[in-house]
């Protein structure tokens, strides 16, 4: 057995992406290849996930409780963002869907994952590992799940409230 090493922010988004698919079958080779991760990578994060307690012991089944609780309790704390300087991206937060369909924010309130490919001006938010704007942009499911993520990370009281509820939805009726 490896040690364990603790969570990864990687970790995450392949617990969101797991979401995402359901009750499907999947395989290592196709997560790595949605992601831009190596099977290596998806092979580590999932036994630590498997430690953590946020998938049973087959590695194929999330403990969605266990899941959202570190969503809305934990993440922020381990996993902390801060807004950056002003670049072009990909809308996330409050910036991205579903919030920006709540939360109407100015053109100097948006947040992006700063990406060369990016069409909206932000300020720059690190997303929770560098492929998410790839990833995100291949799966719009994922893409509002990364989102709401980041909204409980760097959003105000109100924003991290309303992710908080649609992070609950989305991952009960998965």
């Amino acid at each position: 057995m490896r040690p364990f090493k603790g969570i990864k922010p990687q970790d995450i988004v392949i617990l969101l992406k797991l979401v995402v698919l359901g009750d499907g079958r999947w395989r290592h080779v196709d997560l790595a290849e949605s992601l831009g991760l190596s099977q290596g990578e998806i092979s580590f994060a999932l036994d630590r996930c498997k430690t953590a307690g946020f998938i049973d012991s087959s590695k194929k089944k999330i403990l969605k409780s266990a899941l959202l609780e570190f969503l809305v309790h934990g993440l922020k704390y381990t996993f902390s963002a801060r807004p950056g300087p002003v670049c072009r991206g990909v809308p996330t937060a409050h910036s991205a869907p579903p919030l920006s369909k709540a939360i109407v924010a100015s053109e100097e309130d948006r947040y992006v994952w700063p990406w060369d490919e990016g069409k909206v001006r932000g300020q720059a938010i690190e997303p929770l590992y560098p492929n998410a704007p790839l990833a995100a942009k291949n799966d719009q499911k994922l893409y509002e799940l990364l989102a709401l993520v980041d909204a409980v990370r760097v959003g105000r009281a109100r924003e991290q409230a309303i992710a908080v509820q649609e992070l609950e939805v989305r991952l009960e009726k998965r």
